[in-house]
């Protein structure tokens, strides 16, 4: 397919700027992939479409406050570090992009807060990437804790806003448990305590995967012909003890429901010969649009996306193009809310 077939114009007052006061009041899109029947509905309409014996399955991956603002040495120099991901843990390297990047060079030292963290630029890795070293003599606890109270959450540019403190919380889900995500998986921002026990309570079991997700996530695709973009790798742990309930609700001939297209990449990044889930641990670049066939998931559950990326690919291949490009249509006419903090869709 191509690149301009995923263009739509979605009005800027539809780009969410916050999220819904309370977690599980977002709405709720409900596509029939067999019918195409679109229903409207509330987030915590969501249970009455799973059945007992079924398996949602989430993303428990946990953002950090990745975004650190600094001063460069002896210029004093305002800079901006995204870290993206800790390269070697006892050395303290970390792969970031720096902004600006034409005032940071191989070499130079940044301070962050009152000169409590330093680190050291050793090498350029793209045009605004930069490996660095952070100079920290204390304990591992004490250097992430650093980094917790000097970063800022790292909402996506598209949030045109400053950061509020109750970002922190909210661009998070309620089960976030392995820190190592740069974005939140949003699908499972809608989620609350009270919906996972009624899922509990209906016999719905609730499993996790953890895919930490990086910054191209949100990399816009540059080639026209999709066979030729190529994601980031991202890193990601499929459990024995997921497998092993998965392909249980698979023998059984219930569904396994996707929360978010993280959980969608990493449980097709991780299909064995026989078309069942195997326990996996590693990176994935996959990249899917349509036409693609699934071999795990019957259900889908994903936030609105932004014309031409990846995440709306991701959707279409599973919705089928024709029918998810047309519920956008009706999601702009609607009004629903788009983007990180936006609305969802459920795909069955």
């Amino acid at each position: 397919m191509k690149l301009s077939e995923f263009k739509f114009d979605l009005p800027p007052g539809l780009l969410a700027l916050y999220p819904t006061e309370n977690r599980d009041e977002s709405r709720l899109m409900v596509v029939h992939k067999d019918t195409g029947e679109i229903e409207h509905k509330v987030f915590t309409d969501l249970i009455s479409y799973l059945d007992e014996g079924d398996s949602v399955i989430l993303n428990d991956t946990k953002v950090f406050p990745a975004r650190l603002y600094g001063n460069k040495e002896k210029t004093g120099a305002k800079i901006e570090v995204f870290l993206l991901r800790e390269l070697n843990k006892e050395l303290h390297l970390w792969d970031v992009l720096v902004d600006p990047a034409r005032k940071i060079r191989v070499g130079n030292k940044l301070y962050f807060g009152e000169g409590d963290l330093v680190a050291e630029v050793i090498d350029n890795t793209t045009s605004r990437g930069r490996t660095i070293r952070f100079l920290f003599d204390g304990t591992d606890e004490e250097f992430y804790k650093s980094i917790d109270e000097l970063g800022e959450t790292p909402l996506p540019k598209e949030i045109a806003r400053k950061t509020e403190p109750e970002d922190r919380e909210r661009f998070q889900t309620i089960y976030a448990e392995n820190v190592g995500a740069v974005a939140a998986p949003t699908a499972g921002i809608h989620f609350t305590r009270q919906m996972l026990k009624r899922l509990e309570l209906k016999g719905v079991d609730t499993r996790a995967i953890t895919l930490h997700l990086g910054l191209g996530t949100f990399r816009p695709v540059d080639v026209e012909d999709l066979t030729k973009h190529k994601m980031d790798s991202e890193n990601y742990i499929v459990s024995e003890e997921t497998a092993t309930l998965v392909n249980k609700v698979l023998d059984e001939k219930k569904k396994v429901c996707a929360i978010g297209t993280t959980v969608l990449r990493a449980l097709e990044s991780s299909v064995s010969a026989s078309d069942r889930l195997k326990a996996n641990e590693g990176w994935t670049d996959k990249f899917i649009f349509p036409p693609y066939d699934f071999k795990i998931v019957k259900s889908l559950v994903t936030n609105f996306h932004l014309p031409e990326s990846t995440l709306l690919m991701n959707a279409a291949a599973f919705g089928g193009f024709d029918l998810i490009m047309e519920a956008y249509q009706v999601a702009i006419k609607e009004k629903y809310r788009f983007f990180s903090y936006g609305d969802a869709m459920l795909i069955i």
